[in-house]
């Protein structure tokens, strides 16, 4: 094993200048993986991923002089800044999954597998109360990050208010609570074993699945969650993967893509 190599898998923490060093140890403190210091990624050999700070925010970056670019939770720009500038996503697959055009009441929403939190967001951004759930503390790094970074933007602020992030795992969570409606909907996007190759063209898949791993516990997850759930529970797939083994869903709703399994429990309130 490499010296900076950590056993429990979180990656080393390093950053771009002396002025963050500060902020790149104490998040190695918390993570409880070591700290490279000020460096630049394609000069790292000593592990194949690091949590890299500079100017931009907290990313996760592969090694060496090769590497893609970095991946890090991102609500001030990019996609979900340019969706929210230009309607929040009201035309989006998954509003209509939550069932948000059924319905003109605020929503608790809980998003069991929060990731990088972009789902999340558009939900917030329609107006909905939502609680984030992530187990991966690397993940919850990123995205814990990306919201900060978003709470201090003017556009993004008022999104960003309305979303809650735990860290925890959400079997666990969600079975603490077993019986109680802990949320109107609860959505799942987990995290499933490749079937194709063109799963793997995304850089952020290439680089969560050394970090998270796939999700062996799916049907137990969702056990827990039609437990918790008032109205319905959404699970995100891939357009030809098959459902989570166990109780079928009663609706799926397919784009190009990605598929929506709905799991109605009860109506959603029309008022």
């Amino acid at each position: 094993m490499d010296q900076d190599a950590d056993p429990s898998g979180i990656p080393p923490v390093a950053c771009a200048s002396e002025d963050l060093l500060p902020n790149a140890e104490n998040l190695a403190g918390k993570l409880a993986t070591s700290c490279l210091g000020v460096t630049a990624c394609k000069h790292i050999d000593t592990a194949p991923l690091v949590l890299f700070l500079d100017d931009r925010g907290l990313s996760l970056q592969a090694t060496g002089r090769k590497a893609p670019g970095p991946v890090r939770a991102e609500f001030v720009s990019g996609k979900a800044g340019y969706r929210l500038a230009h309607g929040g996503g009201t035309g989006q697959l998954i509003a209509r999954a939550i069932g948000l055009k059924r319905t003109h009441e605020t929503l608790h929403i809980l998003d069991a597998t929060a990731g990088l939190g972009q789902d999340a967001f558009v939900l917030a951004g329609l107006g909905h109360q939502v609680t984030l759930l992530e187990r991966s503390p690397v993940i919850h790094a990123l995205l814990a990050d990306g919201l900060a970074r978003a709470a201090a933007d003017e556009a993004t602020a008022p999104v960003v208010a309305r979303m809650k992030l735990i860290q925890a795992d959400s079997i666990g969570w969600l079975q603490e609570r077993a019986r109680q409606p802990v949320a109107h909907v609860v959505y799942l996007d987990p995290m499933f074993p490749h079937r194709d190759k063109a799963a793997l063209v995304k850089k952020e898949m290439q680089l969560f699945r050394p970090v998270v791993g796939d999700d062996p516990d799916a049907t137990e997850l969702l056990e827990a969650a039609l437990a918790c759930a008032r109205y319905r529970v959404v699970v995100k797939r891939s357009r030809r993967a098959p459902a989570i083994e166990g109780v079928a869903p009663g609706l799926k709703l397919e784009g190009k893509s990605s598929r929506y399994d709905i799991y109605p429990l009860r109506a959603l309130p029309s008022s």
